[in-house]
């Protein structure tokens, strides 16, 4: 064993350098070699490589037929074991620490995800901790997924960081996972969702949230509002964290009533309309897809249905009138100051008086 203040080279040295070195001073082929080891030319190719081990019967021959003990040749053969081994933990110990600059480590630190450690290594082993996963290659593996959904849906001005949003659905999970839900109903979940629309109109999320959390609960559907970290952009996610669950995480990015109305509807339409085994990620600067479009058209309907489009185009920018007709079909009315500004109907600056503004709430 090598002590701790021994030198420890940046590389590793195969047993059979040293064999081929016997051999060019001593001008013996490779063939000659492989006749006097007893082996065939392939299997002397493979030791000088150091693919091929020597064990002890290999040792004794080796020291028959070039000199050296088999003492020798079994410590030489150790070394080069326990240095290959050595620097392929120092690999690996480097790619994890250069892993961290692709997470959000400050951010996941702060929120209390993860512990934070001085030591890098440390914080690597925390974080694959943290996604379950045993190395950074298992984690690429385990998030590729997530890492080709984003990629696939990210304008390439406006970047999600693939790191950013699987640390942010994978502690979405984790909450998920330790809420109590019903079993997945999907049409139970359709028909409550005009009760949930009834709570558009309350402006304060401690009281909202609960009730939109029991709401879906009991149709198997566990809620999660997680503050989104640095580099994840996404305002919302749903995937079925099981066969009969499914999350719907929110990152209230947005702290307005309609971004945040509008994001809820659109991921229950996915819920509602899509496959249960796809992962759903929207974002401000995500490309649009069919499915993305359905679920857009699924959140505009629920929210103002069909036969009062027509009547909410036709409003005038003025106040009183946008609160009688929010009153009227039972939404707030900075919904429909978002669904006008969305059309193109008001401009993007012009009465956001009417939108209520929340506070961060866990």
């Amino acid at each position: 064993m090598v002590s701790g203040n021994s030198f420890q080279p940046l590389w590793a040295s195969a047993p059979g350098e040293t064999i081929a070195e016997i051999l060019h001073r001593r001008r013996i082929d490779i063939q000659s070699f492989a006749s006097d080891l007893g082996e065939s030319e392939d299997f002397a190719q493979c030791l000088l490589g150091g693919a091929c081990a020597i064990d002890r019967s290999v040792a004794e021959r080796l020291a028959d037929v070039i000199g050296g003990s088999v003492t020798f040749w079994l410590n030489r053969e150790a070394q080069y074991r326990e240095d290959v081994a050595r620097l392929q933990g120092t690999r690996e110990q480097n790619d994890a620490v250069a892993w961290l600059r692709e997470l959000p480590v400050r951010d996941m630190c702060s929120f209390g995800w993860i512990t934070k450690y001085d030591n890098k290594v440390k914080q690597a082993k925390e974080c694959l901790r943290f996604f379950g996963s045993s190395s950074v290659s298992e984690w690429r593996s385990n998030a590729g997924a997530v890492q080709s959904v984003v990629a696939f849906r990210t304008s390439e001005t406006f970047k999600s960081s693939p790191g950013a949003v699987a640390a942010w659905l994978r502690q979405g999970e984790q909450i998920a996972s330790e809420m109590h839900c019903a079993k997945w109903n999907p049409e139970k979940f359709g028909a409550v969702l005009q009760d949930i629309r009834k709570l558009t109109r309350q402006k304060d999320p401690v009281v909202f949230l609960p009730a939109l959390r029991k709401l879906c609960a009991e149709c198997g559907v566990a809620v999660v509002i997680l503050r989104a970290p640095k580099g994840c952009r996404a305002s919302g996610a749903t995937r079925f964290i099981a066969k009969d669950k499914a999350m719907l995480l929110l990152s209230f990015r947005y702290r307005s009533d309609d971004h945040f109305w509008f994001t809820f509807f659109h991921e229950t339409g996915h819920l509602v309309l899509h496959d249960c085994s796809a992962l759903f990620i929207e974002g401000a600067n995500f490309i649009t897809t069919a499915e993305e479009q359905e679920a857009d058209k699924f959140s505009e309907e629920l929210l103002v249905p069909p036969e009062f489009e027509e009547e909410m185009q036709d409003l005038p920018m003025e106040h009183r009138r946008v609160m009688r007709f929010a009153r009227k079909i039972g939404i707030s009315p900075g919904i429909v100051v978002g669904q006008l500004q969305h059309a193109g109907i008001f401009a993007r600056d012009k009465m956001n008086f009417l939108k209520v503004r929340f506070a961060w709430v866990d």
